[in-house]
C-alpha cells in the first residue's frame, strides 16, 4: 500500500523501527539521537503550530486514509507501519496511530530576567510535564531543570506537557553556580517556613523553585531565596505535590501581575 511519497515498513528489522524503539524506551535517548519522538494528534498538531516541520512523519498503515493532513507538512520522509508493529513504538494504552520525529531544539543558555521556573531535581515525568504546561498557561516562559531532573524531552514529559515545549525556553542539566546569571528573585515553597502566599506581594519577574518530590528544595537554594512562600492548607494535608503546588504558585504569579 505504498505510494511515491510513503514507504511502507513491514519488518520488525528495519533500521527505522529500530531508531524509533530507541526513542520510545531511552527517557535520555533523544541527548545521544539528536531526535525527539511525538505521538499523537495533540501534540503533532502543537508543533506544526509553533512552526516546526519533521523530520519524519510516521503512520500506522490503517491510518493512511487520514494522513493528507500531515503530509502536507512537508516531512522529509513519510513513513507507514504495519499494524501489527505499530505499538514496537507506541507509549500508549491506546495508541495515537501517527507521531512525528523532530530534531533535538539546540540547547539554550538561561536568559537572566526572564520569568521562570528551577525545576530542583523533580523526578517524577508526569510532575515536569504538568509544571510545564502551567509555567506556559501563566506566562512563564523559561524552565531551568537542574541536574536530577527527569528529561525535560523524555517522551512521558512531552504527553504530559501537551505542546507546552513549543512555548517555553527549555535548558537542562544546569548547576546551581549556574543559576547566578538569573539576577531575579528566587521564591520557593516549603511547608514550614514562611509567609502564606495570599498574603505575600510577589516579586515580578521572579523565578519560583519548585523542589524534589521527597525532599523538597536543596538547603542551598532555600539560603538563597529572597521569599519563601508557604501554601494554606485548611483540610489539614501534610503538604501537596508538586505540580500541584506550581500551579497554585504561577496562577498566583499571573494574578499579581494583573
Amino acid at each position: 500500500m505504498s505510494t511515491p511519497n510513503i514507504t511502507l515498513i513491514t519488518s520488525r528489522d528495519n533500521s527505522l523501527l529500530k531508531e524509533l524503539r530507541r526513542l520510545k524506551h531511552d527517557s535520555t535517548g533523544y541527548r545521544k539521537q539528536g531526535q525527539v519522538w511525538l505521538e499523537g494528534d495533540h501534540l503533532c498538531k502543537a508543533a506544526i503550530l509553533r512552526g516546526i516541520s519533521p523530520t519524519m512523519a510516521v503512520f500506522s498503515e490503517s491510518f493512511m486514509p487520514l494522513a493528507s493532513e500531515y503530509i502536507a507538512y512537508s516531512a522529509i520522509k513519510n513513513i507507514a507501519i504495519v499494524d501489527k508493529l505499530w505499538a514496537e513504538i507506541s507509549s500508549l494504552e491506546s495508541p495515537a496511530k501517527m507521531g512525528f520525529v523532530i530534531d533535538l531544539p539546540q540547547p539554550t543558555s538561561i536568559l537572566p530576567g526572564v520569568p521562570t521556573v528551577i525545576l530542583d531535581r523533580v523526578q517524577d515525568a508526569g510532575n515536569v510535564g504538568s509544571i510545564l504546561r502551567s509555567a506556559a498557561a501563566f506566562g512563564f516562559k523559561q524552565i531551568i531543570a537542574l541536574k536530577g531532573t527527569a528529561a525535560l524531552w523524555s517522551p512521558k514529559v512531552l504527553r504530559a506537557g501537551m505542546g507546552a515545549h513549543f512555548t517555553l525556553q527549555l535548558v537542562e542539566n544546569v548547576t546551581l553556580e549556574d543559576l547566578k546569571i538569573l539576577a531575579i528573585p528566587l521564591v520557593v515553597t516549603s511547608s514550614h517556613q514562611g509567609e502564606f502566599l495570599q498574603n505575600l506581594k510577589l516579586p515580578s519577574p521572579c523565578a519560583w523553585v519548585m523542589g524534589n518530590e521527597g525532599q523538597g528544595v536543596t538547603s542551598t537554594l532555600l539560603e538563597q531565596a529572597q521569599v519563601k512562600v508557604r501554601i494554606g492548607q485548611p483540610g489539614g494535608e501534610e503538604s501537596l505535590n508538586v505540580a500541584a503546588a506550581a500551579a497554585i504558585c504561577l496562577h498566583a504569579s499571573s494574578v499579581q501581575l494583573g
